[in-house]
């Protein structure tokens, strides 16, 4: 993150890893690797008591901002990625700026999403890595007093511990969001692999789900703005978790170099393993700064967002992977092995890299945002 953070922010920023580091060290997600569910569950809950779902609530809800939403987040979104660590941030956090358009949902549901009793998912992205609402096949159709709910949505964090799912689907007029509960006849959640050792997805199906139009997270028809702004804030806690991953990662790969020595002097001290050390922190800077860029331009509501934050996206998914391959390299033999922890970093950026669109896809958008 940047070096001007806040008094509030750098306190967020400290507690935030102390606690991650006694709750969720990397030790215990390797003791929890074949069922991380009821250990992320736990962690969130102890989470939440440290205000971190408060960050995304609004005032009025019990929420609380020390400089904006999204850079608030980003600060406890970066010391997820640097201990790769459960929990359900950018799903909890998303879902409140959904039912924003509610008040009733807002006033019902905020108290246990932000005591961390109770989770609710985006089921934004379907089959196929379709991250476009205007690709989206999932439709809501009016029914007399009700709305009837199709489709399938895939990649949907934390999908099988979730109460309910904040739903991005068409309709005639435009995009339209609905609050569905996870027990409702006709919804199915199948639970999916993750390459990520602590956060899991899933499918939902929807077969013809009938819901009262009270279910409709604002007009019908008339989300694409509110869709369009919980992505972004998606993409950029993405970026900031990334971000907190390549970092600990470097350290942790520069601490390494300065004890393993190779013809009696340590392997840091080798002027080309200095050039590839001080490039990689060059790329490093650069991500952060272009997180930064975007989220001050989030917090703003500055019309430049929507390029910028898909700027971040594409700029860290690629570099990311590019660098964490480079960190292998430079721990030799020892990297590639399950012992060693940058595996688990790995892991966790190449799901981030691929979830809410790759780099390739973000770079596409940019250049039609661009040329339009």
């Amino acid at each position: 993150m940047r070096f001007d953070l806040t008094e509030d922010q750098e306190l967020t920023r400290d507690t935030a890893r102390r606690f991650l580091e006694k709750e969720a060290p990397l030790a215990a997600l390797r003791q929890h690797v074949d069922n991380p569910d009821e250990f992320a569950r736990d962690v969130w809950r102890k989470a939440s008591e440290l205000g971190w779902t408060a960050l995304a609530a609004p005032e009025s809800a019990g929420g609380f901002s020390m400089v904006g939403v999204g850079q608030d987040l980003a600060v406890v979104a970066e010391e997820i990625g640097r201990l790769v660590a459960p929990g359900f941030l950018s799903p909890t956090a998303l879902a409140l700026q959904a039912l924003g358009a509610s008040e009733a949902h807002l006033e019902a549901l905020a108290p246990p999403l932000l005591a961390g009793d109770s989770i609710v998912g985006w089921a934004f992205g379907e089959p196929g890595n379709v991250w476009e609402p205007g690709g989206f096949k999932t439709r809501a159709a009016v029914a007399g007093d009700d709305v009837v709910l199709t489709g399938v949505k895939a990649y949907v964090e934390g999908g099988a511990q979730a109460d309910a799912f904040v739903v991005t689907a068409r309709s005639d007029g435009g995009p339209t969001q609905l609050l569905v509960s996870a027990d409702l006849p006709g919804v199915r959640v199948e639970p999916a692999r993750s390459i990520d050792l602590a956060r899991r997805f899933a499918q939902v199906s929807f077969d013809n789900v009938r819901l009262p139009r009270s279910a409709v997270l604002g007009e019908l028809g008339g989300a694409a703005a509110a869709v369009e702004r919980q992505l972004q804030l998606a993409l950029l806690l993405q970026c900031a978790e990334t971000n907190g991953a390549v970092a600990r990662a470097f350290e942790f790969t520069l601490e390494y170099m300065g004890e393993r020595y190779a013809f009696g002097r340590p392997i840091a001290s080798y002027q080309a393993l200095k050039h590839r050390l001080a490039d990689m922190l060059v790329q490093l800077h650069s991500c952060m700064a272009t997180t930064d860029a975007a989220l001050e331009a989030f917090d703003a509501g500055s019309p430049e967002t929507p390029r910028l934050a898909r700027i971040a996206k594409a700029y860290v998914g690629g570099r990311s992977m590019r660098m964490l391959g480079e960190l292998v390299q430079l721990t030799g033999g020892i990297g590639v092995t399950w012992e060693h922890d940058l595996h688990l970093y790995e892991r966790r950026a190449a799901v981030n890299r691929a979830v809410l669109g790759t780099p390739e896809d973000h770079r596409a958008s940019v250049h039609q945002m661009i040329t339009a």
